[in-house]
């Protein structure tokens, strides 16, 4: 297991914070560059490889540059705390089926076997940066000033509010709930990882879940996807602060 010595730079809360906003920089700037309309991403070959594909890309490269020559590979990828009960998978698991169910009953006819690949491609990025990015390299920086509570809580806030750009590239003020939309499906994406004991899982299913979301919008993602995404942080919450009382029990202060 990575200890704080053992790591190339030792983690700190603005090494994360920096690694999340060079990240930003260069995936908003390719957005800029390529003229994005939020509302249109999926509508074309053009549109999702423009506005879906190439700035993760791009995105990828920088988050990858950050988290090699920080050296937080290990620890941004593999759990370091106890893993969380069993019956934690009940809420990933359940958005997983909700993201299969919407395939399974939305219209996905308009896609061409080109749109369905660049789909898979971007999803499969958004998944590897944005979890990369807030449950990896951010976590690892969080845990070295604050308990798990605190953890769970800012890199979630964080991965909401890098949604709230959206609303300058077209979503407009409704795109603000998108913040709490996905600071709730987020936390389900941490409880991912404390119980499975990789972040890999929480790509995966981050990756399933927008692949879903952009191929048939069926209604179903957000019919059930925000209470189970109020449910996870209801279990984070309770788990992480149950977790901090055993931490200040077993090292009792004075």
């Amino acid at each position: 297991m990575a200890t704080e010595s053992s790591l190339r730079i030792v983690p700190r809360v603005w090494l994360g914070v920096l690694g999340l906003v060079l990240y930003l920089a260069v995936f908003y700037g390719v957005w800029i560059f390529n003229g994005i309309d939020y509302n249109h991403i999926g509508d074309s070959e053009d549109t999702l490889w423009k506005w879906y594909v190439a700035p993760l890309l791009a995105g990828a490269v920088v988050i990858t540059i950050v988290v090699s020559v920080y050296g937080w590979w290990r620890p941004s990828l593999v759990e370091s705390r106890p893993r969380r009960p069993r019956w934690v998978w009940v809420f990933p698991g359940a958005l997983a089926l909700v993201a299969l169910a919407n395939l399974l009953v939305g219209d996905t006819s308009a896609l061409t076997p080109t749109m369905w690949l660049l789909l898979t491609i971007g999803s499969l990025l958004v998944g590897f940066n944005e979890e990369l990015a807030t449950r990896g390299q951010l976590i690892v920086a969080l845990r070295s000033r604050f308990g798990e509570l605190g953890v769970w809580f800012f890199s979630t806030l964080l991965f909401g509010l890098l949604h709230l750009l959206n609303t300058l590239f077209g979503t407009g003020v409704l795109g603000i709930s998108q913040v709490f939309i996905t600071f709730a499906i987020g936390s389900a994406f941490y409880l991912l990882r404390r119980v499975s004991g990789t972040l890999i899982a929480a790509m995966l299913l981050h990756g399933l879940w927008d692949f879903s979301s952009f191929a048939a919008n069926s209604g179903l993602t957000a019919i059930f996807g925000i209470p189970i995404g109020i449910a996870s942080v209801i279990v984070a919450i309770v788990l992480t602060r149950r977790e901090g009382k055993h931490a200040t029990s077993t090292h009792p202060i004075g």
